[in-house]
């Protein structure tokens, strides 16, 4: 027993000095390579900078606006209501998730293009077009492409945070002659608090600092790109690394804010449900209505995938609302492209060893934390999960910091040579979350009394973990892993910062690449966006198979 301890002690401390080295230690490289003074104040001084970040506030707080909006009108029509297929709409929600929002800009320039479909149908209503992508436009664009994307996170966080809400509450305000509206305004929403802190403060600080969207529609003046830029300008060029610690700095104050707004009292306020769902049974048309709400939102939420496959597949889609012509020729183009091939070869090979990292980590954190209960687990399950909270653009630029400020770093990654455990690391650090979350699920569904009556008959430690453990979250641990693999693939940040050279692009860094060669680049980088698409879904489906419901859960930060 005491044998047994140590060794779970031994795992804890190497876990926690995993995390230490390439999560907390990129961290604080970024403060440290960023936390000049005079670099710091010539960020707030710069009338360019300045305008940066407030417009990438700007884009946070619309984009949070725009999500809020829908999420909680699908969250309360799913919580209020019993109507048909209700039991499929969470899944239906996860749609937006199998493509990253910056390859479905690609799309979205084709419908909100001078002459792309909408303005091809106002024309053709004998309305004026109007530019949607320039000026003022790319930023309402790149809001609602985000939102677009990112308005699952907040829909599963409301809709458990409705599920803990007691019926009895609502009954006795109606008893006492509260109207709907009341009882929505007094109980329903300050109860949603909860939801909105842990749902609403990703988006928010996500939205910020999101670097591929707005990098994609060419709108330049927010602070991400302003960073990714000056590095890619100047060399050992140290603003960026200012720019990277404002934008990590703003991001904690909007967090705090968020909490001191929503958090005050949110988690005593809210009373786990006892009573079970009550919800209304709709009938006849009326029953139609919470459906046709899911599917628009769903139908708006993949159009900017619907016309990117129609871009890679068109031959030619100008000034008309379907493509004209239908070809292979862009996804031939793509493949004969140099940067394609090997780039999918080297996203495999990063995504694999990322997978490999995310899941032995994640796991061991979920069995401490979940299984093991040792004195501390909190502190390491909270720092497992730090990494939601952290920007991705921050983790980056501390990699990138690391290999410069230390030797031993310098000798592990090498960002010019072979950036493959430098890629590998930065993705799985972000990746462990999920795994986690996975995990954890599966282990709160199985009975402890299975894995002590195992050892009862003298098995040991190892031997009920593969023997009992394991195989009975067998499918939580290939959900974990496909989600760290998958997501991996499509990683934008790290990639596009930490990928230097071609021969070792990702997928993420050649579809930027392909998208900005002139004439056949956007349709080439459409074709290979519709595999990575096909990729992602095909793992979101899978994981939907295995997990059936509670896939909602990896998502639910």
């Amino acid at each position: 027993m005491i044998f047994r301890r140590i060794i779970q002690y031994l795992l804890m401390l190497m876990l926690a000095v995993f995390l230490l080295m390439f999560l907390i230690l990129p961290l604080f490289t970024v403060i440290g390579e960023g936390c000049d003074w005079e670099l710091l104040v010539e960020v707030f001084r710069t009338p360019v900078y300045r305008e940066g970040l407030l417009n990438s506030l700007a884009v946070a707080l619309v984009t949070t606006l725009l999500v809020a909006v829908m999420s909680l009108g699908l969250a309360l029509l799913y919580d209020r209501y019993e109507f048909p297929g209700k039991e499929y709409c969470s899944l239906l929600m996860l749609l937006p998730m199998i493509l990253p929002p910056f390859v479905g800009a690609l799309g979205f320039q084709q419908i909100l293009g001078y002459y792309g479909v909408v303005n091809t149908i106002l024309e053709q209503c004998g309305l004026s077009r109007i530019d949607f992508l320039g000026g003022e436009g790319k930023f309402w664009s790149v809001c609602v492409i985000e939102a677009l994307h990112l308005y699952p996170v907040l829909y599963l966080n409301l809709i458990t945070a409705l599920g803990n809400i007691d019926p009895a509450m609502t009954d006795a305000a109606a008893n006492l002659g509260a109207s709907g509206w009341q009882r929505f305004f007094r109980i329903r929403l300050p109860l949603l608090k909860s939801g909105f802190l842990a749902g609403g403060s990703i988006v928010l600080v996500w939205s910020f600092t999101e670097l591929g969207t707005p990098l994609m529609f060419g709108y330049n003046r927010v602070t991400p790109v302003q960073v990714f830029n000056g590095l890619m300008e100047l060399e050992n060029n140290p603003l960026p690394y200012s720019l990277v610690v404002v934008m990590l700095a703003v991001s904690a104050l909007i967090y705090l804010l968020l909490r001191k707004l929503l958090g005050a009292q949110a988690g005593s306020a809210a009373v786990k449900g006892t009573m079970g769902s009550r919800a209304i049974k709709l009938r006849s048309w009326r029953k139609l209505l919470p459906v046709g709400a899911f599917l628009l939102v769903a139908l708006l939420s993949i159009l900017p995938h619907l016309a990117l496959v129609g871009t890679a597949f068109s031959r030619r889609w100008y000034n008309t609302v379907l493509p004209e012509v239908f070809t292979l020729t862009n996804f031939e183009n793509a493949l004969s492209n140099p940067l394609v091939v090997p780039s999918i070869v080297n996203s495999l090979r990063y995504s694999a060893l990322a997978m490999v990292i995310a899941v032995v980590c994640g796991t061991l954190a979920a069995l401490i934390s979940s299984r093991w209960r040792l004195r501390g687990a909190w502190a390491l399950d909270l720092l497992s999960m730090l990494p939601l909270a952290i920007p991705g653009l921050v983790i980056a630029f501390g990699f990138l910091g690391m290999t410069s400020s230390y030797a031993w770093a310098r000798a592990i990654f090498n960002p010019v040579d072979n950036p493959l455990w430098l890629l590998a690391i930065a993705y799985a650090v972000r990746r462990i979350p999920y795994v986690v979350r996975a995990v954890t699920s599966g282990l709160e569904q199985t009975p402890e009394e299975l894995e002590q009556a195992a050892r009862n008959f003298g098995a040991g430690p190892v031997k009920t973990l593969t023997g009992i453990t394991f195989p009975l979250i067998g499918a939580n641990l290939l959900v974990g892993g496909l989600f760290a693999f998958s997501f991996s693939m499509l990683e934008v940040s790290d990639s596009l910062i930490l990928a230097q050279k071609s021969i070792f692009f990702p997928i993420t860094k050649a579809l930027l690449e392909l998208s900005q060669i002139l004439g056949s680049g956007p349709s080439s980088a459409s074709a290979f966006g519709v595999w990575a698409m096909a990729f992602l879904a095909l793992t979101l489906a899978s994981a939907g198979i295995l997990l059936g419901r509670k896939i909602g859960a990896v998502f639910k930060f």
